[in-house]
């Protein structure tokens, strides 16, 4: 038998000890528990709900929109936690915060939704956004916690809504933290899916449904180091992400920090700065009569770079990195590496190229995008006229694209691989393309307009 360091047994003695001292002093509060038929509604589609003493069992029903059996009462800041259940050939979610109004999409229910996923995916506890903005903290950024989730088997689930931060466990495994502020209260709901008739008749069990409203700063479980944040605060950093070295690239306000590609200053015309959105107008004549391309004032080498566009009908443009303005043609665009923007469906830029690699999320011209946090499943473009969430990382010459925080791309920009490709691409006129050690980062103009917000980097 394999003996277990000291040091290792004692940190997990220690966080035992911890959870169950939080455990035992939360056990003594003013817990409510949800579990009379009265204080709860169903809204949306006619799946069966049942009640049983503290269980609440839902039936899935063919054909049929999502069902949810919700409570009276909104909640704002609030510790929930409950047992559940999950047939695994289904999968269900717990909303909160959520909100069934007339004149939002007839009436649709919609917000935030912690997941309960037991497909191959295992998103379980990772966040969705119901009825609008879809997935806002899957589990692909978190994949430890993936495994937290026991198909056929009793779950326990912790949520902790408090201001603007949104954490998740599954089975004293946290598996979500996520940072946003579109919603502050609002129900919560037991879905159960929606389903063809071959589904019919799945059960999703809850039980030992309760929650905590007061001093609840007091009861509120450790984050884990290692379970990445992921924010949405627009234009801001949260508290957390300003201790782990993360800055604004864009104030939301005004071009500072910023310069053409073509010249010292910011562009006079053609980029708008309004209610916080960085916009590119479009241009009848394209990108070369167009403002042009805007770079940062500093260079970066390692870095972690985030930020949200929005792509309208037919669109193009592109996110590059290790650019070096003074390559570039007498007109276009400023020579570095790209993470494509692009209507996939109504730019023919999409069918250009070698197998896809001019898509969205592409390195441009050089690797096609693909799912690699969920193979098999497609990349996850929320749509055009929708934000979406870019993501690049470059360390030590690798780099990750992520769209919508699932991995689109994945390269070593020193490799013989690397060298190859450019070699039979439109860069192998530049010599050293891509392998310059730091370089600035680009928005592009393209003569179509598209918009930006929320942009921030660390250095890595």
């Amino acid at each position: 038998m394999k003996s277990i360091p000291f040091k290792l047994l004692a940190k997990y003695a220690l966080s035992v000890w911890v959870v169950a001292s939080i455990n035992i002093n939360v056990s003594a509060q003013n817990w409510k528990h949800l579990q009379d038929p009265k204080d709860w509604e169903q809204k949306g589609g006619s799946a069966v709900y049942h009640w049983s003493n503290n269980l609440v069992e839902g039936t899935t029903v063919a054909n049929t929109p999502n069902s949810f059996l919700t409570t009276k009462t909104h909640y704002g800041d609030f510790i929930l936690e409950f047992t559940v259940w999950v047939d695994p050939a289904i999968n269900s979610g717990v909303q909160i915060r959520s909100h069934s109004k007339k004149d939002y999409k007839d009436g649709r229910v919609h917000g935030y939704q912690v997941e309960l996923d037991p497909s191959p995916r295992a998103y379980s506890a990772g966040i969705y956004d119901e009825g609008r903005r879809m997935w806002m903290y899957p589990l692909s950024r978190n994949p430890k916690a993936r495994k937290a989730f026991r198909n056929g088997e009793w779950n326990q689930v912790r949520v902790e809504a408090v201001g603007d931060n949104i954490s998740t466990w599954v089975n004293g495994v946290q598996c979500a933290n996520l940072t946003d502020d579109l919603t502050e209260s609002g129900f919560i709901g037991l879905q159960v899916h929606s389903v063809k008739a071959e589904l019919a008749g799945k059960k999703v069990k809850w039980r030992d449904i309760r929650i905590l409203t007061d001093d609840l700063e007091k009861y509120r479980w450790p984050q884990d180091p290692q379970v990445p944040e992921i924010s949405y605060l627009m234009n801001r950093l949260s508290e957390s992400e300003q201790r782990r070295g993360w800055r604004l690239l864009w104030d939301g306000k005004t071009a500072r920090g910023w310069r053409s590609a073509r010249e010292a200053d910011f562009p006079q015309q053609g980029w708008v700065m309004e209610d916080g959105v960085l916009t590119v107008v479009a241009t009848d004549g394209g990108e070369s009569t167009g403002p042009g391309d805007i770079i940062t004032r500093e260079q970066f080498a390692d870095f972690e770079l985030e930020l949200e566009f929005k792509l309208t009908e037919g669109a193009n443009s592109g996110i590059k990195y290790f650019v070096d303005p003074g390559l570039n043609q007498s007109v276009g665009s400023a020579i570095g590496c790209e993470f494509q923007l692009l209507d996939d469906q109504g730019h023919p830029d999409a069918k250009q190229g070698v197998a896809g690699n001019r898509t969205v999320a592409a390195l441009y011209d050089l690797i096609a995008p693909e799912n690699l946090s969920v193979p098999g499943r497609g990349k996850q473009f929320k749509g055009l006229e929708q934000w979406n969430h870019a993501r690049i990382v470059s360390k030590d010459g690798v780099v990750s694209h992520w769209l919508n925080h699932e991995k689109t791309v994945e390269y070593d920009r020193f490799s013989q691989m690397f060298r190859a490709l450019v070699a039979y691409s439109k860069y192998k006129k530049w010599n050293d393309f891509g392998q310059w050690n730091q370089g600035h980062i680009l928005l592009q103009d393209h003569g179509d307009t598209v918009h930006f917000r929320s942009i921030k980097i660390r250095e890595l």
